[in-house]
C-alpha cells in the first residue's frame, strides 16, 4: 500500500528450511504444471497480523504477544458476512518481524495462529492469499534487511519463514496461495529483484511443489513494476499468479494520508474523482484551511507544502483524470498479458482503494471515493483481472472497526450484494 523510492515520486506526478544464499534461479523448481488457484473478488484483512509492539533501538525484539491486542481482527461471523456479500477470498498481510524474532514455543504459537486464521477463512467459504508484508516502519525487520538482495542480512531467515509458511499452507486445499513479498522497493525491472523472487520461489518449490505462488514486479508492485517484469524465468515455478497494486492517481487515493513521506499529502483534501467533479480553487481553499490546523509544521514548512500542492493540483486538474486515465494503466497490463501469453484470470490486482475520513485523517469525500472504487474495480473486471480491495478495516476500510457494519456504498461500488 505504501510504495517507496522513485516509483512513489512518479505516482505523485499522476503517473523451517534454510537454503544456501547462493541458490540460483530455477534450482529445485520443476513444480507440477497445475492450474493456479482462482481468486476473483477479495479484500485485504490488515491489521490481522500487523500493528506490532516492537521495542525501540538498539533492541530488535518484540513484546509478547507481539501484535497489538486492541487492533481490529475479523471474527468468524465477519468472515461469513464477507462470503455472503460475494467476496470469494481474503488476502492476509503478515508482518514477518514477530515470526522471525520469536523463539521456540512463541514461534510455534504464532505459526499456529496464522494457520488457524487461514482455516477460519476457509470455514467461511473463502479462499486465502497469505501475503508476507515487511514493515518498513520498523527499524530492524524491514525490507532493507530482509529482501534487498539475496545477501541481505536477514534474507536467509526471511526465506526460512517463507518456506515454513508454504509447508503449512500446502496441505490446506487448492484455494490457497502464498505471496512471499509485498511491494518490493527495487527499481522497475531490477535484476536484483528477479534474483530475490526466484530464490524464494525455488526454496518454496522444494517443499511445496503444487502450492500457488503469487509473483510481483518491483517498483512497489505498481503497474510499471509488473510490465517491466520478464515472467519467462519464473515459468519453472508454476503454478503462478501475477499481481499488481493500483492507487493511481495517488493525489486522489492518498489525500490526507499521514504515512506518506511527501509534504503535500497530510493536508491534502477535497481532491475530486473524477477531476471534473471539482475545481482547483475549491481544493486549494480546503487544503489551506486544513493546513492552518496543523500545529506540527512551521509557517515556512506550510508555505513550501502549499507551493508543492498548488503545482501538483494544477497538473491534476489539467490532466482531468477519470476512467480514461485508468484505462491508460490497465491497458498496459493487458498489453503485458498478451505479450507473454498469460491467461487473464492469472492476474490479480492485489490492492486498490482510497483513504477516507477516519479519526483525525481527512480523506476523499464519500461520493468521490465510491466513484473511484467502482471505476477501478470495473476497469480490472473489464480486462479479466481479479481484485482484492484495500482494506477491511482502518482508514481505507469497508467495515467499521467497532460496530462491524459494512459501508453499504462501498459494497455496491465493488459490485457486491448487501450483507446484514
Amino acid at each position: 500500500m505504501r510504495p517507496d523510492g522513485v516509483s512513489r515520486r512518479d505516482a505523485l506526478l499522476l503517473t523451517g528450511s534454510v537454503f544456501a544464499a547462493g541458490l540460483e534461479p530455477g534450482v529445485a523448481a520443476g513444480s507440477a504444471a497445475t492450474k493456479p488457484a482462482a481468486f476473483r473478488r477479495g479484500v485485504n484483512t490488515f491489521p490481522w497480523f500487523s500493528l506490532t509492539r516492537e521495542f525501540h533501538a538498539p533492541r530488535t525484539d518484540y513484546a509478547w504477544p507481539p501484535f497489538q491486542e486492541e487492533r481490529a481482527v475479523p471474527r468468524p461471523e465477519d468472515l461469513r458476512r464477507l462470503a455472503d456479500a460475494g467476496f470469494d477470498f481474503v488476502r492476509i498481510p503478515v508482518d514477518p518481524g514477530p515470526f522471525l524474532d520469536a523463539r521456540d514455543g512463541h514461534r510455534k504459537r504464532l505459526m499456529a495462529s496464522l494457520f488457524d486464521a487461514v482455516r477460519a477463512a476457509q470455514g467461511a467459504g473463502l479462499g486465502v492469499v497469505v501475503n508476507i508484508q515487511a514493515n518498513d516502519a520498523t527499524h530492524y525487520y524491514r525490507s532493507a534487511n530482509l529482501i534487498a538482495a539475496i545477501d541481505a542480512p536477514l534474507f536467509a531467515a526471511y526465506r526460512s519463514f517463507v518456506v515454513a509458511c508454504a509447508e503449512g499452507l500446502a496441505p490446506m486445499g487448492p484455494r490457497i496461495a502464498l505471496e512471499p513479498v509485498n511491494e518490493p522497493p527495487k527499481a522497475c525491472g531490477s535484476e536484483t529483484w528477479l534474483a530475490v523472487q526466484s530464490n524464494l520461489f525455488a526454496a518454496v518449490r522444494a517443499r511445496a511443489p503444487a502450492l500457488t505462488l503469487v509473483a510481483t514486479g518491483s517498483c512497489g508492485s505498481m503497474v510499471s513494476g509488473l510490465t517491466a517484469l520478464d515472467p519467462k524465468p519464473l515459468a519453472a515455478f508454476a503454478p503462478l499468479l501475477f499481481t499488481f497494486h493500483f492507487y493511481e492517481p495517488y493525489l486522489f487515493s492518498h489525500q490526507g494520508a499521514p504515512w506518506m513521506q511527501e509534504p503535500v499529502y497530510r493536508a491534502l483534501n477535497a481532491v475530486p474523482w473524477p477531476g471534473s467533479a471539482g475545481s482547483l480553487e475549491q481544493t486549494l481553499s480546503a487544503v489551506k484551511s486544513r493546513m492552518e490546523l496543523d500545529a506540527g509544521r512551521s509557517p515556512a514548512e506550510k508555505r513550501e507544502a502549499l507551493a508543492i500542492t498548488e503545482r501538483l493540483m494544477r497538473q491534476y486538474f489539467e490532466a482531468n483524470p477519470g476512467v480514461g486515465f485508468l484505462a491508460l494503466y490497465f491497458d498496459q497490463v493487458s498489453a503485458w498479458v498478451r505479450a507473454h501469453a498469460i491467461p487473464r484470470d492469472q492476474v490479480l490486482m492485489g490492492e486498490f482503494g482510497a483513504v477516507k475520513t477516519w479519526g483525525t485523517i481527512v480523506g476523499a469525500s464519500p461520493a468521490d471515493r465510491v466513484r473511484y472504487v467502482r471505476d477501478v474495480r470495473e476497469a480490472a473486471e473489464a480486462r479479466g483481472f481479479g481484485w482484492a480491495f484495500w482494506n477491511l478495516f482502518d482508514s481505507m476500510g469497508l467495515m467499521d472497526d467497532t460496530s462491524r457494519a459494512f459501508d453499504a456504498d462501498i459494497i455496491r461500488a465493488l459490485g457486491l450484494r448487501s450483507s446484514p
